[in-house]
């Protein structure tokens, strides 16, 4: 059955090898079980309900990954994203998490008509700069590390200055900086699930200091889905001040989960000769259904993740080695009482924000430093979004110097015309929350 649902023999491929390579890609990514009801908890959220949304939405994407589109890759709530959702949409522009989760459905939504269209290849191809493809992903690296070292106690505001270092030998701090370096060692020495381990040593680190409490029971029934299931406030996302929220879900998540496929893809020989990946609508479609259902559980935009390519490292190639991960992590469901304790104190899963901060840094190295007319715009784009605490900042910042420099360097007919279109709707945004 399995190897007629998931031709194994002619992916050369076995189902022991499958079922190792979806453990592995489950141990690298499960710390988003932890890290998210941390984060969209700061909301108001129930950080019970979302762990239970977040859990059953990444296993209904991951499903759909593994049955529909038969590939390896791994999806669950996006990091970066969920901090957009947190700090800025609920935080900064004070819109409620029930019309937060509005717009991610909206964003669902458009992202499955434009997978069901060749306008999503017009987008990505043409529209988008390269330059500005890799900068947004290294600006919110940097907004999420921002967000990791300020839950660690590391940085903490202080008005002459805007910011200043924490006081570092607090059990908080102490705790979260020993977390970092027991990741970063974990990952040198190439640990499969070092972000994981990481994570539940800084935990254990924290009963012991008395930073966390220590736990009533390790196994449970899951906690309610009532406080955020259908939660979602449509019709106010439908309003104005809420469309440039759903344009950055989707502009985030549609160039995330691109560049995401391509690369793990390539690392597993799937691209054809030109360069395509087969089946990608299929695989986007799996991105689209799962942020849709994910808006209605009560969790940001779903994303596929990065890890996915330790599963393929171990060779992993067909979709029974996502069914194995979104598997696992119902599994996950019934360990609430230990994701609840953690998930509450943010010096603990500080560490992995800081350390997926960095890796996010990665795809920096592909913009054209030599180019001004490349680089300036990357950069702004890059380092707007943590100095202004906004991903959606960053990347308006970024559409419109790109196109302004282009204009003014002479070199206006090397952008596409979306572009313009877009830098100019960026710039009635800021006339708009200006106004």
């Amino acid at each position: 059955m399995l190897e007629n649902l998931f031709n194994l023999e002619d992916n050369n491929t076995t189902v022991r090898r499958e079922f190792l390579a979806g453990l592995t890609t489950f141990m690298t990514m499960a710390y988003i079980i932890f890290v998210n009801p941390s984060i969209l908890g700061t909301t108001g959220m129930d950080p019970g309900a979302v762990m239970v949304a977040t859990i059953l939405a990444t296993t209904i994407a991951t499903v759909v990954m593994g049955l529909y589109a038969n590939y390896p890759f791994a999806l669950a709530p996006g990091m970066g994203l969920n901090a957009y959702f947190a700090f800025t949409v609920v935080g900064q522009m004070g819109l409620s998490w029930q019309v937060a989760l509005g717009t991610v459905f909206i964003s669902g939504l458009i992202f499955i008509v434009l997978t069901l269209t060749r306008f999503r290849q017009l987008i990505i191809n043409e529209a988008i700069p390269v330059a500005l493809k890799a900068s947004v992903g290294a600006g919110i690296g940097l907004f999420i590390a921002l967000i990791g070292v300020k839950n660690a106690g590391l940085v903490i505001p202080l008005e002459p200055t805007l910011v200043a270092l924490g006081d570092v030998l607090s059990a908080r701090t102490v705790v979260s900086i020993v977390g970092l370096l027991v990741i970063a060692a974990l990952m040198a020495r190439k640990v499969n699930g070092a972000i994981l381990w990481g994570i539940l040593a800084t935990a254990g680190l924290g009963l012991v200091s008395g930073v966390v409490e220590v736990p009533a029971a390790v196994v449970s029934l899951p906690p309610s889905l009532a406080p955020t299931f259908l939660a979602l406030d449509i019709p106010g996302a439908l309003s104005l001040g809420a469309l440039s929220v759903i344009f950055a879900f989707l502009f985030v998540d549609f160039f995330d989960t691109a560049g995401t496929l391509v690369g793990v893809a390539s690392h597993a020989n799937f691209l054809n000769d030109k360069g395509e990946l087969p089946r990608a609508e299929r695989a986007l479609m799996a991105d689209a259904v799962g942020t849709t259902a994910g808006s209605m559980l009560g969790t940001s935009t779903v994303t596929t993740y990065i890890e996915s390519a330790t599963g393929v490292a171990l060779g992993g190639r067909t979709g029974l080695t996502a069914l194995v991960t979104g598997g696992l992590f119902l599994v996950a469901l019934f360990f609430s009482p230990i994701v609840t304790i953690i998930a509450a104190e943010p010096a603990i899963t500080a560490p992995a924000l800081i350390i997926v901060g960095s890796l996010m840094l990665r795809g920096i190295v592909s913009v054209e430093w030599g180019d001004p007319s490349e680089s300036i715009p990357a950069f702004l784009t890059a380092v707007m979004m943590p100095f202004t605490f906004s991903i959606a900042n960053g990347i308006a910042v970024g559409f419109v110097s790109y196109a302004a420099i282009k204009l003014l360097a002479g070199r206006g007919k090397e952008v596409h015309w979306l572009t313009y279109v877009l830098a100019g709707l960026f710039v009635l945004r800021f006339i708009y929350l200006q106004g």
